[in-house]
């Protein structure tokens, strides 16, 4: 018959004399001690009767380095107790003590690494993701005049690039009068000397547009329809988000606790800009825009590309051709005034 199989791998049969009290008021009684597969087993010497099965995982020794070696199947309450002095059984239970220890501390470290991983990735999402959260969060939550606060900061580092605002008051008169009739009753529209090829918007419901589209066109709908298409390019949402993004968490932080920026929150934005291509809207949504004005697409689209290959569609789809009324958007003295803006 082949030998049981004990936790020590190297022991065919590990059995020892030891000493047992089945409680603290019983009196010791002698025993055979016998490690199995998975238990450590009391039994009578005399029948070989089990007295006390214990689970080898949960054996614990409570004097360390003393002899008798005194183990209990319970370390919170060792009520049942077993003495044992045989040096060869001392050993072989310590050893299984070790290897259920390492086992059970691999489980431990892994779950240590996993822990620290896991916050190594929180933390990484935390970094990557929080800041722009944010900062997101506040352009959200800024209002009309914190947006256009943020739209004007923009407006002033163009400004290094694009030249000083055009500020000619019979020109600016025309602009405030069109600017409600064509994208909404709070924008401002600023002129600026440098060529922009359009109209660009900026935190705030506010637009700058370039000289350039003034000077070289013959009546005002192409500047008209670059307006139009700047609103429809971009929400103003977005283009505060832009600047926020540019100005960094700091600087969001501080407008939505004190409601300003730094002073150098936009610096170089300006510059950015203006290396960026115009943002344009889906050539589909134009012409229902530009029909509710009574514009035609067509002046729009040849300041685009004068010949019209690559506009094609927009012109097609002028409302004007479709019989939409055309508006008379300026008067002759007007729109003189609005060219001349730069001038003086």
């Amino acid at each position: 018959m082949p030998a049981p199989v004990t936790a020590l791998t190297e022991f065919q049969r590990l059995e020892a004399q030891g000493s047992w009290r089945e409680t603290p008021e019983s009196r010791l009684r002698e025993v055979i001690v016998s490690v199995g597969a998975a238990t450590l087993t009391m039994m009578d010497p005399k029948s070989d009767r089990p007295l006390s099965h214990w689970s080898l995982p949960a054996v614990t020794r409570i004097n360390p380095g003393q002899l008798p070696a005194i183990y209990t199947p319970n370390g919170q309450a060792p009520d049942e107790t077993v003495e044992i002095d045989d040096p060869l059984m001392i050993e072989g239970i310590e050893r299984v003590q070790r290897a259920i220890a390492i086992h059970r501390a691999v489980p431990g470290r892994l779950r240590g690494v996993v822990t620290v991983l896991g916050a190594v990735t929180m933390l990484a999402a935390l970094t990557f993701w929080l800041p722009d959260a944010l900062i997101r969060h506040a352009a959200r939550i800024a209002p009309p005049a914190q947006a256009r606060t943020i739209g004007l900061a923009v407006l002033a580092d163009l400004e290094h690039s694009a030249g000083a605002v055009c500020r000619r008051r019979s020109g600016q008169q025309v602009l405030d009068w069109i600017a409600p009739q064509l994208i909404g009753d709070q924008a401002l529209v600023q002129v600026v000397p440098a060529p922009l090829n359009g109209a660009r918007r900026l935190p705030g419901d506010l637009y700058v547009l370039g000289n350039d589209l003034l000077a070289t066109t013959p009546a005002p709908e192409a500047s008209a329809g670059h307006l139009i298409a700047a609103r429809l390019a971009v929400e103003d949402k977005q283009a505060t988000l832009d600047a926020l993004r540019h100005a960094g968490l700091m600087n969001s932080l501080r407008l939505m606790t004190l409601g300003t920026l730094s002073r150098d929150a936009m610096q170089g934005y300006g510059e950015t800009l203006l290396s960026q291509s115009l943002p344009r809207p889906d050539l589909a949504a134009l012409p229902p825009a530009f029909a509710e004005r009574g514009l035609s697409t067509e002046p729009y689209a040849r300041s685009i590309d004068p010949t019209g290959a690559a506009v094609l569609p927009l012109i097609e789809a002028d409302p004007i051709r479709q019989g939409t009324t055309p508006a008379r958007l300026l008067t002759d003295e007007q729109w003189l005034a609005l060219q001349q803006i730069c001038a003086g």
